[in-house]
């Protein structure tokens, strides 16, 4: 089945969304109803800095505490705004910046950082252009910087005219909110349908409840709770522990000369989205298979082609003494497998 549809539908009583390319699951997001969303906004309370760090811990409501790095020139008892980048592990504090997004479908409003931006990806001039001058007028008076994303290229003008504005107001309705003694959630952050909507495109959007069930996500998500990725070119398995996601890499039962590096560059290629669907970040250790200095340097390549285009902010560091590969991976979803337990 070729083409990509989004199929939004609930696990349950939790909001999912599923993305399938090429009649393959790509990215999938389940709600967490006990994690503060990425993308949320708060007005926190400044509680104690941590000396030698350059950070400082924050009051949320309800208790909760939110960890900010680079917090300079801040006082305890200071209000400010903050918005969460990704998920805590347990006991750690909740990731905050204080360096607020304002995101939709077709802009994002940056309070801080003005100037009109159109997305690189967006390479006709004369398109560029239009849209910039379609954001100078949408942001006329206001203080905030704004950019134009990818999508806007295909997009009426009147709907992208309409989704600045309900952007920017909202941006402008949190920065009246920034006042205040005691810690306020201002806005909840996107749930998985709403994310869905703002970054995935596709041809075919299917909404109707038992959505996943019709269209085999249900199956899809089956194959998730095994560590085992199947390569074609051999297999991979993923296994996150306390510490670290441990990722093995494996030729099966092909014993030809080239069956290392088939299988290498077969898990290079399908890591991004393994990782991506089982929502681990942290830090990532690929036991490859054993091969030349020369094959590996294809293997880390095919490795930044993979990532390239990943939604999630990867730093591929390298290969270590003992010739395993280390990735750092940004923590900004939950892991699915104990809510897809929890779906049981």
């Amino acid at each position: 089945m070729k083409g990509r549809t989004i199929v939004l539908d609930h696990l349950k009583g939790r909001e999912a969304a599923a993305l399938i390319v090429d009649g393959q699951l790509d990215d999938l997001l389940i709600d967490d109803a006990e994690l503060h969303r990425p993308g949320a906004i708060f007005r926190a309370i400044c509680d104690r800095p941590v000396k030698g760090q350059g950070g400082m811990f924050l009051r949320l409501p309800g208790g909760d505490t939110a960890y900010l790095r680079g917090a300079k020139g801040l006082r305890p008892g200071q209000p400010l705004l903050v918005q969460v980048t990704g998920t805590a592990e347990d006991g750690k504090a909740v990731p905050v910046t204080d360096r607020l997004l304002f995101k939709s479908r077709h802009a994002i409003v940056t309070p801080g950082a003005p100037g009109i931006n159109v997305s690189r990806r967006i390479a006709d001039e004369e398109a560029r252009a239009r849209l910039r001058a379609l954001g100078e007028e949408a942001m006329d008076g206001s203080p905030d910087g704004l950019i134009l994303r990818s999508g806007t290229e295909e997009a009426p003008e009147d709907e992208i005219a309409e989704d600045i504005a309900a952007t920017r107001a909202l941006a402008e309705a949190v920065a009246g909110d920034a006042e205040g003694r005691e810690p306020e959630a201002l806005t909840e952050g996107d749930g998985p349908h709403a994310f869905a909507w703002r970054e995935w495109r596709a041809g075919d959007v299917v909404t109707e409840p038992g959505g996943f069930a019709r269209e085999g996500v249900l199956d899809m998500l089956d194959a998730l709770r095994a560590p085992l990725v199947p390569l074609g070119e051999g297999t991979m398995s993923v296994e996150p522990t306390r510490a670290l996601v441990a990722v093995d890499v494996n030729t099966g039962s092909d014993t030809s000369p080239a069956a290392a590096l088939k299988a290498n560059l077969a898990a290079a290629r399908a890591l991004p989205r393994a990782l991506r669907l089982r929502g681990l970040g942290g830090q990532v250790v690929v036991d490859f298979v054993s091969v030349s200095k020369a094959h590996r340097r294809q293997v880390e390549q095919s490795l930044r082609a993979s990532f390239r285009n990943d939604p999630i902010e990867t730093s591929l560091v390298g290969w270590s003494a003992m010739g395993l590969f280390e990735l750092s991976r940004k923590r900004e979803r939950a892991p699915i497998l104990p809510l897809l337990e929890a779906g049981r």
